[in-house]
């Protein structure tokens, strides 16, 4: 918080990522009712999560792109004005004759297009964002506003449910195409300024996209032990999206752990889960500024072994408690694996080498989801939390033998 407070800079550049990133909420939320009403809503539904899903996966692309242009600052804001005029066509879409499937396919395209954007535009900004606050201090810069990000994105979701009841579908696209309007100026404002206060690095990387993957594996390889903990928050990442599934699951079949309603619990867990990482972005990567990221990591996987046991004990207080644990030291955690990173590769492919975590990271998720929940699907839930036990425990000692390696070659 003192590096937001202190970085007139980087204060601006938070501020525009969570202004637009909160219009994106509202506007997801509006698409997703409207989509809805539709006869065969279904469809439109798992098209719409699709259609969102894909840009995230392709964040090591857009970090290629990103680490090849010179004007970083510039393209964001372009990238801003752009999206902003992307949702005023939106809009008028919205309030033309246009309705059910053909509009919301149209409406789909322009979001996709918009989203291809942002994940370009989170590209550029990786470099910026290590220029303005110095590797050093990148961590706790990053965990409190991936934290206050959190906050946010809770917040906005009540927001938009209850705008909705009142504001038409062409309202809330306007709104989310103003974001992105004054996201656009706070660019060109830390752009200018940075610009007076010392030159701009202008370093591209002229190598070609699998070329660049490589150098960034190569590299992340050299820092003994990064490989390991990125696959590690991988499979802690994985672990952390099944959790919720499987207790929907465990609490549909357990009434005895319901707090109030069945939709009031799953709520519950979410909420302070969510409210768990926010803690440990925000505030967490400044109490544990000191201490190693394989330590994190260890705690992260005694709070996930911890959470499988209270489910398997359908303890529900005692999930709610470690829950939040697990999404504490998962929101520790990130920021500093990613400061790790960024001191472990060259600056013309940061953006290149952070995309290629975030896919990591992010394809973990869904794909350890659909392997547990198919096998509580198919079987007993119970097996499912066995595996993750055991997933845990491999993850434990793999942990522990990277670190005490490590500390050897020290």
């Amino acid at each position: 918080m003192d590096i937001f407070l202190r970085n007139k800079n980087y204060r601006k550049l938070s501020v525009a990522s969570w202004l637009s990133g909160a219009g994106n909420i509202l506007f997801y939320l509006a698409l997703m009712t409207y989509a809805s009403k539709l006869k065969n809503y279904s469809l439109a539904l798992s098209l719409i999560a699709i259609m969102e899903a894909i840009p995230n996966l392709l964040s090591s692309i857009g970090g290629y792109f990103a680490d090849r242009t010179k004007n970083k600052y510039h393209v964001i804001v372009t990238l801003a004005l752009i999206r902003c005029a992307l949702y005023l066509v939106v809009g008028l879409l919205f309030a033309s004759n246009l309705a059910g499937w053909n509009l919301v396919l149209l409406v789909i395209g322009l979001n996709f297009i918009s989203d291809l954007a942002g994940t370009y535009s989170g590209g550029l900004s990786t470099p910026l964002i290590v220029d303005l606050v110095g590797q050093n201090d990148l961590a706790e810069a990053e965990g409190f506003t991936n934290g206050i990000n959190q906050v946010i994105t809770m917040l906005a979701q009540f927001i938009g449910s209850g705008l909705l009841l009142f504001m038409s579908y062409t309202n809330l696209a306007i709104v989310n195409a103003v974001t992105f309007l004054i996201s656009g100026l706070l660019y060109l404002n830390v752009g200018r300024n940075y610009q007076k206060q010392q030159p701009i690095n202008t370093n591209v990387n002229q190598q070609s996209f699998w070329a660049t993957l490589k150098s960034s594996y190569h590299q992340v390889k050299t820092a003994h032990g990064l490989l390991t903990i990125v696959l590690v928050f991988a499979l802690l990442n994985g672990i952390l999206s099944t959790i919720e599934p499987l207790l929907s699951i465990l609490v549909a079949g357990n009434k005895s752990m319901l707090v109030g309603t069945y939709s009031f619990t799953i709520a519950l867990f979410g909420a302070l889960d969510s409210i768990g990482m926010a803690l440990g972005s925000a505030i967490g990567t400044k109490i544990f500024k000191q201490t190693s990221l394989f330590i994190i990591s260890l705690l992260d996987t005694l709070a996930s072994i911890a959470m499988v046991i209270a489910l398997l004990t359908k303890n529900m207080l005692a999930c709610l408690v470690f829950g939040s644990l697990l999404g504490f030291f998962a929101g520790v955690g990130s920021p500093k694996l990613s400061q790790w990173l960024i001191t472990s590769v060259d600056h013309d492919i940061l953006a290149s080498s952070v995309g290629m975590l975030n896919t990591i990271l992010l394809i973990a998720g869904p794909l350890m989801t659909t392997i547990f929940t198919s096998i509580a699907g198919t079987t007993r839930v119970n097996y499912a939390l066995y595996g993750i036990i055991a997933v845990s425990i491999g993850v434990f000692i793999v942990t522990l033998a990277v670190m005490h390696s490590a500390k050897q070659k020290q």
